[in-house]
Order: C-alpha cells, then sequence, then structure tokens
C-alpha cells in the first residue's frame, strides 16, 4: 500500500490512500508486515514502509529445511532466433508495466506490447518454439518424476496458437496437453471447446494434480501461476516476459518437494534471465549467493562432469567402452560385468562409494541432461544403470529379474532414448526360484560370479527373512549358514566358486525341507511346528512320527482357536497361551525326560507365530 499522497494533474484534487489515512489516525501504532514477496524498488520499499525485518525464513532456509527444492535456468531464446534488439524491447517495455506503473506509463505502452504480440505470435517463431518444446520434453523432460509440464504463454490468443500447433505436430497428445486459462464473452467459438467453462477448468486441475493421470503439460497464461501447488511438477516453459514478485511466485510452481525431485527447471524462450537477477535483489543477502545464479550450465552441469569423473576413477580397471556402441545383449552383459566387477569382496568400500556417487550423478544429470552430449548421456546411463542393479539386488524387497530388465530399459530410453528390449540375464529363465534346480544351475554357471553370489544371496536371505517370522529353527539354522559362508567369502576365506557352492547346497537343504513338509502332508506353518517338536534329533527315538504329525496338527489348532488380540497387549494373555501349550504336550508325554528344555523351543515357535499372526484375520 502506497503511503504518500497523490495528487490529480488535472485537477490538482489530493487522493489520500487508505494506508496514508490509517498512520495519520494511528501515529502511535506499531505496524507488523507478513510477506512472501518483499519489495525493493526506488519508489517502494518494504522495509521503509514496516521498518526492519524481525524474522526472515528465504529461499535458503527453506531448501534447507527441505521445505522447497532449488530453482534452476536453462535459455533457450537461440532456438526462436529472436535478436537482442526484441529481446531488449521485451524486458524494458514488461520493466515499465510491470510493477502497478503510471496509467499514462501503461497506456503509451499498449502500442508497443501489441507490436510484441505480433512478434511473439507470428507463425514461424510459433512454429520454432513449439519445435524446441517437444524436443526439449520428449528428449529431456517426459520422464522427469511425473512429466508434469507447465508452458507459460504470453497471452490468451497466443496460449491457443501454441495448442493448436503443438496438436498439429502431436495429434496423439489429446489427452496428454490442455490449455488452462480464463474466457470471455468474446473468444471465438473454436476456443470455447479447448477452454470450457468454470467447471471444465475445475476437472483440469484435479487431472493436473493426478500423478497418474495422462494430462502431462497445461498451457497457461495467468492462471494457476499462483496458489496452484502440483509437487511432481518439474518443468516450466516460460514464453512470457515477467518481472518482480510476479516471476518469483511464477517460477515457484516447480519448487515443491517430491520424492527425489533435485530442483526445478525453468526453459526460459524470452529472456527472463535478466528479471530473474533483478527480483533475486526483493530477497536477503543470503539467497543472492546460493540463488543468485540458476544457470544449470554453472551449476548443475559443473556438479554432473565431477560425479562422472568419479565413477570412472572407481570404475578404473573395467572397460565399459563398448556400451555406446553396443548391441542391447552387449550392454546387458557390461552391466552385469560392472555389477561384477564392483561387487568383488576387496572392493566393498568403492560399492558403497559407486552407489552413493552415482546416485548424486543422476540427481546432477536430471537438470543438466539437455547439455550432454551423445557420449555423456550414454555413459552417465551406464553408471545408472549399474547402480540400478546393484541396489535391486542388494535392497531388501522381492527380487524380480523382470522388473530389473523393465526398470534399466526405462532408464535407458531416458537417458539415450535406446529402443529395444535388454535382456540382462540372456542366459537366466525369468521364471526363478529357490526350489528350481534348473534355475540355481543357471546361476551357478554365470560367468560373473561375484554377480552370482549377490543374487544367490539376495534370494537366500529372502527365504531367512520369512523363517524369521514364520519357523524358529530354520530361521536360526539357515542364518547361521548364511551368515558363516559370506563372513568367509568376505575375509577371503572361499573363493567366489567354493562359496557359491556353498550357497547352493544351503539352497539344496532349503528345497528338501520344503519338500519334507508336503511329504508328511503338513502346511508350512504346521512345519514350522513340527521342526519345534523335532529339533533335539533324539526325540523321534521316543515318538513314531505320526504321533509328532498328531502333536503338530493339534497344537497349531490349539492356538488357532485361541488367537486374541490382547495377547500383544497383556502378560496374562502370554501366561495363558503357555498354560494350554504345556497341558497339551504333557498329554502327549512330551519331552522325554532329560529333553526338558524342548519345551521352550515348541514355546518360542508358539509366541512368534501368534505375535505374527494374531492380527492377519
Amino acid at each position: 500500500m502506497r503511503i504518500e499522497e497523490k495528487v490529480d494533474a488535472k485537477t490538482g484534487k489530493i487522493r489520500l490512500g487508505t494506508a496514508r489515512k490509517i498512520r495519520d489516525s494511528l501515529p502511535n501504532a506499531t505496524y507488523i508486515g507478513f510477506t512472501g514477496t518483499p519489495v525493493s524498488l526506488a519508489d517502494r520499499n518494504t522495509q521503509e514502509i514496516f521498518g526492519d525485518y524481525i524474522d526472515i525464513y528465504d529461499m535458503t532456509q527453506s531448501v534447507e529445511d527441505k521445505a522447497t527444492v532449488p530453482i534452476y535456468y536453462e535459455s533457450r531464446v537461440v532456438a526462436l532466433k529472436l535478436d537482442e534488439n526484441i529481446l531488449q524491447e521485451i524486458d524494458e517495455e514488461y520493466g515499465r508495466i510491470a510493477e502497478e506503473a503510471e496509467e499514462y506509463v501503461v497506456e503509451k505502452s499498449k502500442h508497443e506490447l501489441g507490436q510484441l504480440e505480433s512478434i511473439l505470435g507470428a507463425p514461424k517463431t510459433i512454429t520454432s518454439l513449439c519445435e524446441d518444446i517437444i524436443t526439449h520434453y520428449e528428449t529431456y523432460r517426459q520422464f522427469e518424476q511425473t512429466g508434469k509440464a507447465m508452458i507459460v504463454a504470453y497471452s490468451r490468443p497466443i496460449a491457443m496458437k501454441i495448442y493448436r500447433r503443438i496438436m498439429e505436430m502431436r495429434p496423439e497428445w489429446i489427452e496428454k496437453i490442455s490449455v488452462v486459462m480464463t474466457s470471455d464473452n468474446n473468444d471465438p467459438e473454436e476456443w470455447r471447446e479447448v477452454i470450457g467453462n468454470k467447471k471444465h477448468k475445475e476437472i483440469m486441475g484435479g487431472k493436473f494434480k493426478d500423478n497418474d493421470d495422462p494430462l502431462k503439460i497445461a498451457i497457461v497464461v495467468d492462471m494457476w501461476l499462483t496458489g496452484f501447488d502440483v509437487p511432481s511438477l518439474s518443468t516450466m516453459y516460460v514464453y512470457k516476459p515477467m518481472s518482480g514478485h510476479n516471476l518469483m511466485q511464477a517460477i515457484a510452481r516447480v519448487n515443491r518437494v517430491y520424492k527425489d525431485k533435485q530442483g526445478g527447471l525453468i526453459v526460459d524462450y524470452v529472456g527472463i534471465a535478466g528479471a530473474l537477477r533483478k527480483a533475486m535483489k526483493d530477497y536477503t543477502r543470503r539467497d543472492r549467493k546460493n540463488y543468485g545464479n540458476p544457470d544449470i550450465g554453472k551449476t548443475a552441469y559443473p556438479k554432473f562432469l565431477e560425479k562422472m569423473e568419479v565413477c570412472r576413477d572407481l570404475f578404473h580397471g573395467y572397460d565399459y567402452s563398448g556400451f555406446e556402441t553396443g548391441t542391447d545383449l552387449q550392454r546387458a552383459k557390461l552391466i552385469s560385468g560392472g555389477v561384477n566387477f564392483i561387487s568383488n569382496p576387496a572392493k566393498e568400500e568403492k560399492k558403497k562409494a559407486f552407489i552413493k556417487e552415482s546416485l548424486l550423478l543422476r540427481h546432477a544429470m536430471s537438470l543438466c541432461r539437455s547439455l550432454l552430449d551423445q557420449n555423456q548421456r550414454f555413459e552417465a546411463a551406464y553408471f545408472e544403470a549399474v547402480r540400478t542393479l546393484l541396489t535391486r539386488i542388494e535392497g531388501t524387497g522381492k527380487l524380480s529379474l523382470k522388473e530389473i530388465n523393465n526398470r534399466i530399459n526405462e532408464l535407458l530410453k531416458q537417458s539415450i532414448q535406446s529402443e529395444g528390449v535388454i535382456n540382462l540375464f540372456s542366459d537366466v529363465k525369468e521364471k526363478y526360484s529357490l526350489f528350481d534346480s534348473a534355475f540355481l544351475s543357471d546361476i551357478a554357471r554365470m560367468k560373473e560370479k561375484n554377480l552370482a553370489v549377490e543374487l544367490l544371496k539376495k534370494l537366500l536371505s529372502e527365504q531367512v527373512r520369512v523363517y524369521s517370522r514364520t519357523n524358529v529353527v530354520k530361521s536360526a539354522k539357515f542364518s547361521e549358514i548364511l551368515s558363516d559362508a559370506m563372513n568367509n567369502y568376505i575375509k577371503g576365506m572361499l573363493t567366489n566358486e567354493q562359496v557359491i557352492e556353498e550357497l547352493l547346497k544351503m539352497a539344496k537343504e532349503i528345497a528338501e525341507a520344503h519338500k519334507e513338509g508336503e511329504e508328511l502332508g503338513l502346511t508350512p506353518e504346521e512345519m514350522a511346528f513340527y521342526d519345534a517338536l523335532t529339533k533335539p534329533e533324539a526325540v523321534k527315538d521316543f515318538y513314531e512320527n505320526e504321533e509328532l504329525v498328531t502333536i503338530t496338527k493339534e497344537l497349531t489348532e490349539l492356538l488357532r482357536r485361541n488367537k486374541t488380540i490382547d495377547w500383544q497387549k497383556k502378560e496374562t494373555a502370554r501366561a495363558g497361551m503357555r498354560r494350554l501349550v504345556k497341558r497339551l504336550l504333557k498329554q502327549h508325554r512330551y519331552p522325554p525326560e532329560g529333553m526338558e528344555d524342548a519345551v521352550n523351543t515348541v514355546i518360542a515357535q508358539c509366541e512368534m507365530w501368534t505375535d505374527n499372526s494374531v492380527f492377519d484375520e
């Protein structure tokens, strides 16, 4: 609000603004202002009106708190072939009227702005713009996060021109792109079916906020540039001169936090770099220092080069140079070979460093991909493929070779526009199981022995993890076997061939144990109780196997009948369960004399079962 008096030049009448009247009425009041866009201009200054800042929550703090992500800038002005004079004219005209300019300045500018409309809306310029946006989006941004992007158009007519031209070039984008802007009674009839009514705009808003909706690109003029949040939105194509707080509010659409989003990218087609630097002066010195130069060529790209060099150093000694020119099968072999190379037990620290540094490489690449040449894109894609395979094998959760292949295919398409299917395990069946001897043999025959060890360890660890929730005896037994084998391997006491033999032996034991349950007519759940009952080897000398099976089934049924939610909350419920179990065992004269400790194993199995099944139903 202005506090100075305004004089009408024609009548001489003095006009007082509301702010001036309030100050005159309350001369001793304390004035406190809250603003997200502080102004620091020659004729208006937030601090002159309200005094020094009480507290500042700037962009730097916001990013440090992970409340927002940084904003980066890429200039594509050259793609439109606009000369410097035109760009200067755009900048100057918007500078005159953007910040509530005097009425006569606005009137004077209408003619010049009309000329800018004709320049920016010229058919050749619109065609160049749309061609570059499509290329940039398809090549570098459509796979970024959820692929959501905004195109900010200079005016409503130009927004429609952009939409029509893109639809001519990409008619299959009918559900992918939409125009969202205010409507007017004087709009041409053909506009109405595109921009719709108020209800249509609300529907479009819901679709754009839905990460799974096919609507990915919104062409806007003023709507959605303030107060409209889509966290996954990561790209804004700017074809509208803006300055000051209008510019800052608009570009903030892409700084929302979403998953592993590293920053929002502003793609500039009208030379807003100068306005962006000026707008930064409205913020704190710390922001000016940290975000005064958001140009990806001077921020993200150097970081990309740095991390690329680190990854190369970590892979010194492994030749992956044929990745760019190789066939899909050759690329797949180089990826699995790279995982094998970095998975050597002697390289454990290097492997950890590679996983970390290659992730940072991907983060930098997500912002500056358009600046990379083909060689850089292929090499970065290679490191990302190795990282993906490494983390998928080492991570928790079910291993799926098909899922690994699909994920790597996707990232290769993102980075190098590769076509075709890459099967990383062309010599391994898609169907895999610890109980499939042919599959285990395929892994054993893999040339990449370190990778074979990691795959077997992954499969066995998953089975041990299942046992840790279901079977006390097998969990302890196989966990110890796996731990001993891997420790000896890491210490160099076993070669990779020897540890593969140990792991395959363990897999065979697990398969035989699984088969034993089927032969006894016991479910995996019942087999866990059978294992607990028969843990002492001498037990079978005292009981017929049929009697042990009978005890197993009665024990399982007893626990099912007496399952209660109080088990998790009350010790009395746990004590009651123990009494029931001991009474049942006593009826069958279990355990034999001198094996009293066997009851503890059975009780432990009962407690595990109850802990993990009480809420299943």
